[in-house]
This record gives C-alpha cells, structure tokens and sequence, in this order.
C-alpha cells in the first residue's frame, strides 16, 4: 500500500477523515463542510454533494487564548472526493510494477529481438502460424508487454525523484520484512489555518471570494478581521429609500456586521440563521474587540475591531486608516455597532493597531494571511486612487503587523501572504466561469437582505441595504485577482537535475532544494533579508547559477518613506546553497504619493547572448525595464511605452536568442522583441489576441515563445504561440479548455496546470489524458520544470505554508505521481487546553451584554455560556442599553 499522502481530504480505510486542524482534541459535528455547490453538466466536481442541514449541536470547546481556534473533531466519515478515487488508480499501478522486477529486463531484451535476421523472423513466422495459417496474437502481448514495461520505468523514476529521502534512509537498513513497517500510516494533511484582515464588512465577499468559500468548505479554519466597522454615512437603504431613511451609523455598522454573519453561516453551513456566539476580548493594542464563533462550525472565527471608515474613497478623511498612517490624527476613535457585546469606546494610536494585529496573529498562528493590495495605483487620467484608502492603508497596517510578527514571535508557524486586487477588478475581463459568478453573487446577495425577512432577530436590519439594488458591484462579483504572487518559474532544476523552490515565508525568501534527482530535501531555509513581497522568479544564468528576483517593502522613519523596490539574490556557485545578499535595483517610482509605489513583481530572462534584464509594469501603467551590463552593472530603468498595461509582465527568449515581452491589457495582449539577441527592445507591439484574464505565462519553445492565458468569463485555458523574425507574429491561437478556475497557468513540457473552479489544483499531463483535479488548495501560483529531458516537476505551497511536489513523464498520456510534502509539518507549535463549551442551539438564548472591564493584558477566551459577555442567539437579539 502507498504511504504517499494525496493532499488535503485524505482518508483512512474506513473512510474517516485523517485531516487535522487546530489540535486532536474533540470537536462538534462538521457534516457539510464540503460546498454545497450543485452538479454542474460536464463539470467534474471537487466533491461529492454533502447534507448541509446543521447538526444538533455537541458541545464546543474553547481555547485558553483569546482568539485561538477550538479544536476540530473528525468523526463523520465520508465518501472519496471523486479526484481522490481517480488517483488511486495510477498510484496502483505504480505499486503493482515496483513489485514485478521482471518488466525492466523484458523491456531490455525488446531490442535483442529486433536484431534477429530476416529469414530467422520468417522462419518464426511459419512455425508460429496454425493450420489454417492464423497467426496468433504474440505480437500484440509483445507490443503491450513494452508498454507494461515503459509504464514501469515511468513509476520507478518518479519514485526515485519524490522519495529519494525515503530510499535513501533505506539504503543500509536491513531487508528482512517488518510487518510494521510495510504498511505505515499516511501522514495526515494540515487544512491549514487561514486568517484574511480586511477594511470593511463585504470586502471578502467581493475581493476574496471564491477564495474564501473554498477555505471554509475545505475545513480549514478560517478568521477574519474587520479593521473598521463600515459605517459610512448611516444610511441602510438602497437607492429608492435613501432619501428618506434617516441616518444611524451605529445601527448600520450592526446591519452589515449581521449580513457576514448571515453569509458566512451559509458558506459553512448552508444556513444563513445558523447562530453564533459574540464574545467581548481585550486586544493587545488597549482596547476591545468583538469575536464571533460559529456554534455549528467553530472552524469559523470573526473578528470586529470597529474602527472609523474614512468614509470616502479617495478624498481627503483626517479621521481615517490613511490619516492615522500620516500623522495626521495621532489616535483613531472606535466606531461601536449598535448591537456589538463591546460597550466601552476606545481609540488606537498608529503603533496600538499594529500592535492589536500582532495580537490577532499570536493567537491565531496562521499558516496563510490573505490581504487586500498595499499599492493599488492611480488612475492615469485623473490620478485618483484606483481602490478605496482604507483598503490599501489598511493593507499597509497588515504589512506593519505582519513583519513585527515574524520578527518578534519565535514559537509560530511559518506562513505566506496572499495580496487581493480591489476596485480595478471591474475593469477588467471577468475571471470567473458562470457558475463560479453565481454562486459568489448568491453569497453576496444573502449579505445584502435581498428578501428583508428579519432572520436575524435584530432592529438595526439582517443586511447592508444599500448594495441591495446591485449586490454584484462594479462586476466585482465576476472575477478575483491577485495582486502578487502570480509568478510561476519559482521552481528550477540544474544541471545535475537538482530542484530548487523559492517562496515567501514570513516576510523571507524561502529555499527548499533537493540535490541529484534522488537527494534529499531540505528547507525551508530562510534567506537573510525581510521586507519581500509575495512572489519571486527565478532564472537560469548563462554559466549555470540560479539567480531569484522579487519586490522588497522598507517603511522608512517618515510615512511618505513608504517604498517598494526590485531586489534579487544570485547563487554563489552553480548549484550551491549559498546566495550573495539582496541587492536593490531600485524602482522607477520617485515618490510613494506619485503612483503609491504601484509597480509589479518583476520578469526576468537572459537572451542568447547571456544578457540579463528585469522588467515591470510602473505606477502610470506602463513597462520599465533595467539591463546588466557586460561589467555586470546595471543600465537605468529605460521607458518601453505601453499603455492601460494590468498585472505583471512575462518575458521568455526564442529559439533565435531573442528576448520578447508581453503584458496585458484591459482589451488584448501587447509585446515587445529584440531584433537580435543582445539588442534593445523594439517599440510596443499590438498582437491582436483578444482579451484575457490575467496573469500571462511565457515560454520558450518551438522555435518562438508560447503564451497561456485564460478565457474570460470561462476559465479555459488558451495558447498561441508569438514568433519574433520580422517582427512579432501570431499563430496557433487554441482553446485547450480544462476545468475552469482562474489565475495563472503553468506549463513545462506535455504538463499544463493550474487553479480549477473549487480552488484545487488541475492539470493536464498530456495531450492524451483528460484534466484531472487533485484535492490541494493552494497559495499563489502553481510553478513546474523540466528536470532532465524526460521528466517534468510539479510543485504549489499548501494553506498550510508547506511545499507539495510530484513529477511526470514528459510523453503524451502520463499521470502525475502521488503529491509528496516536503519537510515537516507547518503546525502550530502548542495546542490550546479545552475549555466549557457553549449552550446548544436548542437551549435558550440569552441577548449580548456587556462584559465588565478587562485588563489588556489578561488572557481572555471566548467566553463560556456563564460569561456575561455571550450569546447563543442567532447573531443576537437587541442588545439592552449600555450600564
């Protein structure tokens, strides 16, 4: 039996889940967990469909922390995911051949045959012919004999390139059986536990979203932090009533906060009423916080800071994140919902929010961090911000919190960071497939009290009334963009088919490498220097060393010091782990206030005279670039041209040595080519490919460079291959379809992969073979290599912050290997104690009330049903007046 784990979902013989949460202690009732998505005709599944009728309620243990995730409990079985089922079949095979030596040898022995003498093979012929002169059918066995055998050659050498750990502890050990050892148990996967920071009540369900959907019906534990209460001008009404509906922000910010309750109760559990606990806890930064528990699935934390909104989107708000940031206010008041358990006002000075997120993160220990885009830009035109100030600001709080946290706090996991785009999503094609669309806009229309039923049992109103008369936005409901992280060359091999990974982890490049195709592997080790962004890419240099490339963050002494800055790191020698410091090649933004430092991760390539060059998409939306010289300084950062450029560039060189670079835009892809390797580039060139969603990716091959992309408002994959002789060309344009999804696409070899609608990871292994979905959810960008001339490397970093590899033939109708995590578990360090449960639904429900003073410092859980601070009422009752 194989003892490679197969990803998130896993499970043991009889059908128990073997995944883990926040600890092994005991849980409520997790039964639709999985979405609860219909069928969709011609769409394979990521699950099987599940009841998603709430469970009668056992008890919900409570940690010693404040704001820790209780413990899950897995004691419902459930069937295989369909994925699941159809990996098992290559998995078997592959354990079929390991244990049949002889295949190798028949194989070996093909060629011998071959060179047998014409007459021999007629004489052969005769004898083997019947009576009737029939032949028999030797010859086909003898053709499916060579396939066997392929077959088995195919599964040794990716055996040999995931498990070269395993078979290199085995080396020396004695052979003789152990019953124990033949069978060990799969290492059961980490969901991972997700935290997303956000400004306002509704901007996860419009820039997160389906993200967050798939966390929450994966299982893994998911919290989110709402910076500001969202109160805008008080007015819950949509357009037809605004006029005369009378102003309450208070009341408001309580209507909004119920319809994410309402939302993402139906996300987890497929009921908008299922309730919740509100829990008042003291912050790490002096004040207080709301935190609500979802009774049905625990899993599912919210946390209300309930700060001032600016109020505006671009405008000048003293009173706000952005003014907080400057220095302009040096405390920001709380903004208190009308029905919050919080009844004690409290303001933040710039470090008190920080440090209040620090806080959040201690006791949650994410493995993944999920935050709205810290440099959004401005419109060209009229140079206002292209998303709201209190996204981005607050997104440069979370940048603040999360380098302090890395910093100061040793006994946590490691964890990746995940940037969203806002505003400019509705300008750009929809990313979405319908379907995808639909079930985000239903999402969003539970938060906006479409049917006015008082579900929720509260005065101020179950939703936000005033996106009721359009609950999609400006298109926002029909896609989701990342704003970093979409490159997908982070993974390499060398010359002694060794592979390299390099991600982000805690605000540092991570380095995971395993040495020959059957080393060992090791990492995460970190490199020296914080501050960089998510996202790198890497490329091969002319004499054989890696060199890795991304974005770097410094905040300086003054809040306009606010900068981000190209970096890159090269190997000291080919294939060695040392890597010289990170060395700045600046950025062509002179001020954050110009363009709000909005320039993207960089691409990279080396053309065919060994000529290195970075380029990025600027602030006013068009491409820079910077070229190393001979002497290995670097040129200035030239202008390129290019206008209403979206995302990040990618650039790959050509059969002939030339560099070329493409960028989309909001209606099509433009490009640029060298005329010959070691020139400039030439001016900007219109491909005529129609729109696509973003991000491209570019590779070398067939003699020009082929580009993948998607289809808006479908998901599918598409590729055209771009010549450069005379000048670009295109040809070859193909719709490869797939399994819908969005973001990038990676391709090496036969192998296409990339995110497939239910977030898991699809891919294609050859033109011969159907898409296949595996069951991981993963961060960023999936990334693949070519590791020798037969093999491809697959490889994504989990929710769980680890690396998961596999690999496969590159021939036309090969299957990926097992998926195999590389190092030890991302868990948590410590396990939080369990503490007296919540009442049951079925009990009765006591209104929100106020909890008596606490000390900052006093370690504080979510209180138990004794507590005079809980609730067990459907996102609470009316709260009675403040004492």
């Amino acid at each position: 039996m194989s003892v490679s784990w197969q990803g998130p979902g896993a499970r043991d013989p009889q059908g128990a889940s073997t995944g883990s949460g926040w600890g092994q202690q005991a849980r409520p009732s997790e039964q639709g967990q999985q979405p609860d998505r219909a069928p969709r005709q011609g769409r394979q599944q990521p699950y099987p469909a599940r009841d998603a009728r709430q469970q009668p309620y056992q008890g919900h243990p409570q940690e010693r922390h404040a704001y820790a995730h209780p413990p899950r409990q897995h004691a419902h079985p459930h069937p295989h995911p369909p994925e699941q089922a159809h990996q098992a079949e290559p998995r078997a095979e592959s354990a079929e051949h390991a244990e049949a030596p002889e295949a190798p040898e028949a194989e070996a022995a093909a060629p011998e045959a071959a060179a047998e003498t014409s007459g021999s093979r007629r004489q052969a012929r005769r004898r083997a012919r019947g009576k009737d002169g029939i032949r028999p059918r030797r010859r086909r066995r003898g053709g499916l004999l060579k396939v066997v055998a392929f077959c088995v050659v195919t599964a040794v050498g990716s055996l040999i390139l995931l498990r070269g750990n395993e078979l290199l502890d085995r080396l020396g050990t004695s052979t003789a059986p152990d019953k124990a050892a033949e069978t060990p148990a799969p290492e059961p996967p980490d969901p991972g536990r997700v935290l997303q920071v956000i400004a306002h009540p509704d901007d996860d369900l419009y820039f997160m979203n389906p993200d967050l959907r798939y966390s929450i019906s994966a299982g893994s534990p998911v919290t989110s932090v709402y910076l500001t209460s969202g109160e805008a001008d008080g007015i819950n009404a949509g357009s037809a009533k605004a006029a005369t509906t009378k102003p309450d922000k208070p009341a408001y910010a309580e209507a909004r906060q119920n319809g994410i309750r309402a939302a993402y109760a139906k996300m987890a559990t497929g009921d908008r009423g299922s309730p919740w606990t509100r829990t008042v806890v003291p912050t790490k930064g002096g004040g207080h916080a709301e935190v609500d528990v979802l009774i049905a699935k625990p899993q599912v934390n919210l946390v209300w800071l309930q700060l001032r909104e600016a109020g505006t989107v671009y405008e000048t708000a003293p009173n706000s994140l952005h003014g907080l940031w400057d220095g302009k206010i040096p405390r920001l008041d709380s903004m208190l919902a009308s029905g919050t358990p919080v009844k004690q006002p409290f303001s933040y000075s710039k470090d008190q929010v920080v440090q209040t997120l620090v806080g959040i993160l201690e006791q949650y220990r994410p493995t993944t961090v999920r935050s709205q885009d810290p440099t959004p830009g401005r419109y060209p035109d009229t140079k206002r911000y292209t998303d709201h100030q209190d996204h981005f600001y607050g997104a440069r709080f979370v940048q603040l919190a999360t380098a302090a946290y890395a910093k100061d706090v040793t006994d946590r996991p490691h964890f990746a960071v995940q940037n969203y785009a806002g505003y400019i999503n509705g300008s750009l094609p929809s990313a979405l497939d319908p379907d995808e669309a639909k079930e985000k806009l239903d999402i969003l229309g539970t938060y906006a009290w479409l049917d006015r039923q008082n579900h929720c049992n509260s005065p101020a109103g179950c939703g936000d009334l005033k996106i009721s008369d359009q609950p999609g936005g400006n298109r926002w409901s029909d896609s989701i963009n990342y704003a970093r992280g979409t490159s997908t060359n982070w993974l390499t091999s060398d010359a002694q088919q060794g592979l390299w990974a390099f991600k982000v982890l805690d605000g540092q490049v991570a380095v995971w490498h395993r040495a020959g195709p059957a080393g060992r592997w090791k990492g995460p080790d970190l490199l020296p220097g914080t501050g960089m962004d998510p996202g790198v890419s890497t490329v091969t240099l002319a004499d054989g060393r890696t060199a890795v490339f991304g974005t770097r963050t410094s905040f300086g002494a003054k809040p306009t010091d606010y900068r981000r800055e190209v970096v890159h790191a090269v190997q000291k020698q080919p294939g060695a782990e040392q890597f010289t410091e990170w060395q700045s090649l600046g950025t062509p933004e002179t001020a954050d206030e110009n363009w709000t430092s909005d320039i993207s991760a960089p691409a990279v390539s080396v053309d065919g005279t060994g000529q290195l060059a970075a380029y990025v998409r600027d602030g006013a939306a068009g491409l820079r670039g910077r070229v190393q010289q001979p002497d290995g300084s670097w040129g200035p950062w030239e202008k390129y041209g290019g206008t209403d450029l979206h995302g990040s560039p990618a650039t790959a060189t050509d059969g002939a040595g030339r560099r070329m670079v493409f960028a989309a835009t909001s209606k099509s892809v433009v490009g640029w080519t060298q005329p010959t390797p070691g020139a400039p580039l030439g001016q900007v060139t219109a491909t005529g490919l129609p729109d696509t969603t973003l991000p491209l990716t570019a590779d070398g091959r067939e003699g020009g460079v082929r580009l993948w992309f998607r289809k808006p408002g479908s998901g599918n994959v598409r590729t055209a291959l771009i010549t450069g002789e005379g000048g670009l060309k295109v040809s070859q344009m193909t719709d490869l379809g797939g399994l819908q999804g969005f973001g990038s696409v990676t391709a090496s070899g036969h192998l296409l992969a990339g995110r497939t609608a239910g977030g898991q990871l699809g891919s294609e292994a050859g033109s011969g073979r159907p898409w296949e979905r595996s069951p991981l959810l993963f961060v960023g960008a999936p990334s693949s290599t070519m590791t020798g001339k037969g093999l491809v490397s697959l490889a994504v970093v989990g929710l769980d912050a680890r690396l998961y590899v596999t690999s496969s033939a590159d021939v036309p109708n090969a299957h990926l290997a097992p998926w195999q995590p590389v190092g030890p578990r991302n868990a948590p360090p410590s396990l939080p104690s369990p503490v007296s449960p919540p009442p049951s639904p079925a009990s009765s429900p006591s209104p929100a009330s106020s909890a008596p003073p606490v000390s900052p410092a006093s370690p504080v859980s979510p209180a138990s049903p004794t507590s005079p601070a809980s609730s067990a009422s459907p996102a609470s009752g009316p709260a009675p007046a403040a004492p």
